[in-house]
């Protein structure tokens, strides 16, 4: 009885995912590989011209734009995200979950009114530049908004706690003990961090830059909201073949070489952790 209880919530979750999770996939792959129509969104015609149109000057500009942007996001994120995250795993137990508890708070807003949230703190009229104007810092308001500077401070805000979550998850299981005994043994703080700490918290970095960098580039409504119409991401672009120009074909196309980026980056993640693991050094995130 069991193992028939077993088997049908394994053969329900499996289908679940395959139904809403691969047949959305495939869908978009096979798109990816048809021809644009006129009238409909798509012809059962096999082209790979949605893939030369990538190699277009205009769409690689606004891909590079974004891969920048969504390079420089995870790199602030995981400044700002790991020395939190040390901190909280040194943290006794009802702190830590206080600690928590604050990062989760933002969760249960919508990321879209979050963003206006940003709008509202870096407008002329916003709390920033009131502030400044306030203590005599600047005489007249600051331009923020539609900036890169913008569109990256706002993305940091939202992705932020997708970096720290798999860091505390790692470094919660970090034995101290190394630490101590890599100092007793006369290494200084730059090296006991990179002969120890980075190797052994390596998993929960590339976790964090894994679930921070790729869904980056496709939060269109941040690169709308807070860059205007000339600072796109190529979530903005997706949003535009399938929404405005009706371009299945080239919206899929798009799409799919954020998957096989996501892809290479967990093919990285999966080769890092089984050579440390083959040397004993790492503890899973």
């Amino acid at each position: 009885m069991k193992n028939k209880v077993q088997l049908f919530s394994i053969s329900l979750i499996s289908g679940w995912v395959m139904l809403f999770g691969g047949a959305p996939l495939l869908l978009l792959l096979i798109t990816s590989f048809l021809k644009q129509h006129p009238e409909k969104f798509y012809q059962f015609s096999f082209s790979v011209q949605s893939y030369f149109q990538l190699i277009d000057p205009a769409y690689l500009d606004i891909f590079l734009r974004s891969v920048r942007l969504a390079g420089l996001t995870m790199l602030f994120c995981l400044i700002f995200g790991y020395p939190f995250a040390w901190f909280t795993g040194r943290l006794q137990q009802h702190f830590r979950a206080a600690m928590l508890i604050m990062l989760m708070i933002p969760f249960w807003t919508n990321s879209l009114v979050r963003t206006y949230a940003v709008r509202m703190i870096l407008g002329t009229h916003g709390l920033l530049n009131k502030a400044l104007l306030a203590v005599g810092i600047t005489e007249s308001p600051i331009r923020f908004m539609y900036t890169d500077s913008a569109v990256v401070l706002g993305l940091i805000y939202l992705m932020l706690p997708f970096m720290i979550l798999p860091l505390y998850a790692n470094i919660e299981k970090f034995d101290y003990r190394l630490v101590e005994a890599a100092r007793d043994l006369g290494a200084g703080p730059l090296q006991t961090f990179s002969s120890v700490v980075f190797p052994l918290t390596l998993p929960g970095i590339l976790a964090g830059c894994i679930m921070v960098f790729v869904p980056t580039m496709g939060l269109f409504y941040v690169a709308t909201l807070l860059g205007g119409a000339r600072n796109l991401l190529v979530g903005n672009l997706i949003q535009h073949q399938f929404l405005v120009s009706h371009n299945w074909p080239l919206g899929s196309a798009m799409s799919v070489i954020l998957i096989l980026m996501m892809a290479a980056m967990l093919a990285l993640y999966w080769l890092v952790l089984r050579r440390f693991s083959a040397r004993g050094q790492v503890y899973h995130a």
